[in-house]
């Protein structure tokens, strides 16, 4: 007997209702240039101009709001490389309670700060020798702290696939969605909402070519494990995909595109001259793969997912500078 999906439609539109109001509906954005580069219509959903500056908002004030008064008093905790600590931090200030962040030591000035600048205290580690779930699991039991993680939550997975939802909404019936993949949970809430409303539409997962965990699994029919990457596209820096988001990934989403640190700063750049918006490299990715012919079959109406845009501008400037 198949098990029921962790997620369906229905609770991603729960949690559209949950954070209606808190979350920002963003934009969609069109580029006649863009259409003509990549060779179809394009539809941009803009999660760069999400609350913390990325889509990560949705699923943490989903997954923290439905805590017990209880659970609130005492505090949550969460692991991240940046931007889901942001949003932990932000939704706890916006709950009225404290949260405790492990990030790895290396992650961007910008997102630290951002992440303390909501009230956050930081605890760090090694993202190349420790194991941020062990670390943070222990964090959370020692303090009594409610755990919310990255993507390994229905409710931050459902949160997070309001994003398609969203644009779907907006943009109407599309032939193809393109979503940047780390953990898996932005994928597995946008797969899981595109396919319930659109049948019939194609889900394309990037990731980055040093990190391509979740490409080797759906190639394998299970989770495989690689060394954790080393790649521009800090946020997608997984070493292998999550138990729960891959138990979605692996019925929804129809093919995973690899892109090169220099095609995501190429995409970065045109984001920046064409779109004039600003991405991070993880929130370029899916740009990255239309602009660099990686999405085979290019139907004629696509949907990208610009994930995030927390980069500051040294770091931009770094990456993108001619």
């Amino acid at each position: 007997m198949t098990p029921p999906p962790p997620v369906t439609l229905d609770d991603v539109r729960a949690a559209a209702e949950q954070i209606k109001g808190v979350a920002h509906r963003t934009p969609v954005l069109r580029s006649r240039t863009l259409d003509a580069l990549v060779g179809a219509e394009v539809h941009l959903k803009c999660e760069n101009l999400q609350r913390v500056g990325a889509f990560k908002f949705r699923g943490a004030y989903n997954a923290a709001s439905r805590l017990s008064p209880d659970q609130l008093a005492a505090g949550i905790a969460a692991y991240s490389s940046g931007n889901h600590a942001q949003a932990v931090a932000l939704a706890a200030r916006e709950l009225g309670t404290t949260a405790v962040i492990l990030m790895p030591e290396d992650t961007p000035a910008s997102k630290r700060e951002a992440a303390v600048g909501y009230g956050a205290e930081i605890v760090t580690y090694d993202r190349y020798t420790g194991d941020r779930v062990a670390i943070g699991e222990a964090l959370a039991a020692e303090r009594g702290l409610a755990l919310i993680p990255p993507y390994e939550h229905p409710q931050v997975i459902a949160g997070q696939g309001t994003a398609a939802l969203e644009l779907i909404e907006e943009a109407g019936p599309l032939d193809a969605l393109v979503v940047p993949v780390g953990g898996g949970g932005l994928i597995a809430g946008s797969a899981t909402a595109a396919t319930g409303l659109l049948p019939g539409i194609r889900v394309v997962g990037v990731e980055p070519a040093a990190g391509d965990d979740t490409k080797r699994s759906l190639a394998a029919g299970e989770r495989v494990a690689i060394p954790v990457p080393r790649t521009i596209a800090d946020g997608q820096a997984a070493d292998i995909p999550g138990e729960l988001t891959f138990s979605v990934n692996r019925r929804l989403v129809d093919s995973i595109a690899l892109v090169t640190d220099d095609e995501i700063r190429d995409a970065m750049r045109f984001a920046f001259e064409r779109l004039k918006t600003v991405l991070e490299p993880s929130g370029a990715s899916a740009l990255a793969a239309l602009l660099a012919g990686r999405v085979e079959r290019l139907p004629r109406r696509v949907g990208v997912i610009l994930s995030g845009g927390n980069i500051d501008t040294r770091r931009f400037a770094e990456l993108c500078g001619r």
